[in-house]
């Protein structure tokens, strides 16, 4: 089957993967350097699977800027692009996909597109009114960055936005491509799998500022914050996995998907939902005035990624608790590998790692490294378990 994915990002390029094992699988994106990384079988994202399987699969997968190429006899066509959260409309920018949808069905009159970019509830049902039930669907990617091909092999689930012939065949080919065809599959409405993936995103959003406000008490009040969780944890009801405090959630999924929940509430009472972006900028501030408490002559500012092995930092808490630090007159030096500029977002970059540790009498790190053993006396982190 030909099966072409739009967008080469973590979503886009673990699916093109997962499905190249079996299928022919064309990827399309603009970007150059991209497309030759991936048919020179070089990850352009940080994931040991995705680089696993490059080096040791027979992959069916070539990838393209030309969009004839990709939509030309496709049978399924997924997208997987960004939708970034628009602070004036209040609501995620679909334009892109938008776009992408009338340019592949202009090419492609019979493939069957399957969303997978995170979308407003109500989208899809919009699409198939525009375009038939039977040629759009939406199917949740629940992926973690640096682990995206494992979570596409290993699903906790797959969820079909759609009950059709076509939609039902896309649920069969994940699968068969994954490594547990034994992976549960829930069949719902186009809003019911919109609001599956909103709904889980907030969830986890609410877990990690839940345990950042434990945090902020033991930290007020001298307490054990470990112990604490520890002991709560061991209820089944409540569990041990998603507990570690952090300087708060960011990345690119939660904080956006968090915005577009609240929203998508309109005039019905959501307190809670409301409330954890709240908590979230409150878990910055606390950190910043704990660190500045401290006075420190320089805080040097360790990786702005939110956890270990990845690659992305976007909307980084990192980076906004360095902000917060500056607005309260802290000298500020940032050490991330991944930036070549000497300054980024008002920040002097070094990057040299033992020019940094000499340069910062305090280390910030959301998650501890081995890189900084040798300095683990001026580290301050709230990394309480050594996991992500």
């Amino acid at each position: 089957m030909k099966i072409t994915v739009v967008g080469t990002g973590y979503v886009g390029l673990s699916m093109a993967v997962l499905l190249a094992q079996k299928h022919d699988v064309t990827a399309l994106d603009i970007a150059p350097k991209r497309i030759k990384d991936i048919n020179e079988r070089r990850s352009p994202v940080f994931d040991l699977d995705i680089q696993r399987f490059f080096k040791t699969k027979k992959l069916s997968l070539r990838a393209t800027l030309d969009q004839d190429v990709a939509y030309v006899g496709a049978e399924y066509i997924i997208i997987a692009l960004p939708t970034n959260y628009n602070e004036e409309t209040n609501s995620f920018d679909t334009g892109t996909i938008d776009g992408v949808l009338e340019e592949a069905f202009r090419k492609n009159t019979d493939a069957t597109v399957i969303i997978k970019s995170t979308i407003p509830i109500g989208y899809t049902r919009s699409l198939q009114l525009r375009y038939g039930a039977d040629r759009v669907a939406f199917s949740p990617e629940f992926l973690r960055e640096g682990n995206a091909l494992h979570d596409n092999l290993y699903p906790s689930r797959i969820v079909i936005g759609g009950r059709t012939e076509r939609s039902m065949q896309f649920a069969e080919i994940l699968l068969q491509c994954s490594s547990n065809p034994a992976t549960p599959v829930i069949y719902t409405g186009p809003d019911e799998a919109e609001a599956i993936k909103l709904f889980a995103n907030t969830y986890l959003a609410m877990r990690v500022a839940y345990f950042n406000e434990l945090d902020n008490y033991a930290l007020a009040n001298k307490l054990n914050a470990g112990e604490i969780i520890e002991g709560i944890g061991l209820d089944p009801r409540i569990g041990s996995t998603y507990n570690n405090p952090s300087f708060g959630f960011g990345g690119y999924c939660l904080p956006k998907d968090t915005k577009q929940l609240r929203s998508s509430f309109g005039s019905n009472p959501s307190t809670l939902i409301g409330a954890i972006t709240t908590s979230n900028a409150d878990r910055a501030r606390f950190i910043a005035h704990d660190i500045a408490a401290k006075k420190p002559d320089c805080v040097g500012i360790y990786k702005l990624a939110m956890k270990s092995g990845a690659d992305n930092y976007r909307a980084s808490s990192a980076l906004t608790v360095a902000n917060l630090l500056q607005e309260l007159g802290v000298q500020i030096v940032l050490y991330e590998p991944l930036i070549v500029e000497s300054r980024f977002s008002g920040l002097v970059v070094e990057n040299d790692l033992n020019a940094f540790k000499r340069a910062a009498t305090l280390i910030i790190c959301n998650r501890m490294e081995m890189a900084l053993s040798d300095v683990a006396d001026r580290v301050y982190t709230r990394d309480l378990f050594g996991e992500n």
